[in-house]
């Protein structure tokens, strides 16, 4: 019979990879620079509703937990890209999963396929 130390390392991993991807923008912008969107104005504009506030913000997280990868270039003008790491990969199966059910409980909410 499972016990409450049972629950409880089941749990803890979980937490610590929600407070990864937690919010509704991360893995949205992981996303997006995954198929292409290097530049901050291409990511944000890829994403509705997100504002320049919460992109920076998002994507200093993201850098600091080793996702992704800030480049700046100093040639004329000063250009900033944003690329994923390797390491940002290892979400590729969850994201998918989570992009399947989404599709799901679309369809068994709404009645409607994407």
């Amino acid at each position: 019979m499972p016990n409450y130390t049972d629950c409880l390392s089941a749990l803890l991993p979980i937490r610590d990879a929600l407070e990864v991807v937690n919010g509704k923008w991360k893995l949205l912008i992981l996303v997006s620079i995954g198929v292409g969107n290097r530049r901050f104005r291409e990511i944000q504009r890829s994403i509705p509703d997100l504002s320049t506030k919460v992109l920076a913000k998002e994507l200093k997280d993201l850098e600091e937990n080793g996702l992704i990868k800030r480049t700046v270039d100093d040639g004329y003008p000063v250009t900033i890209t944003y690329t994923t790491l390797p390491y940002a990969e290892t979400l590729g199966t969850v994201i998918e999963a989570l992009k399947n059910w989404g599709v799901q409980h679309r369809e068994h909410i709404m009645g409607t396929e994407v």
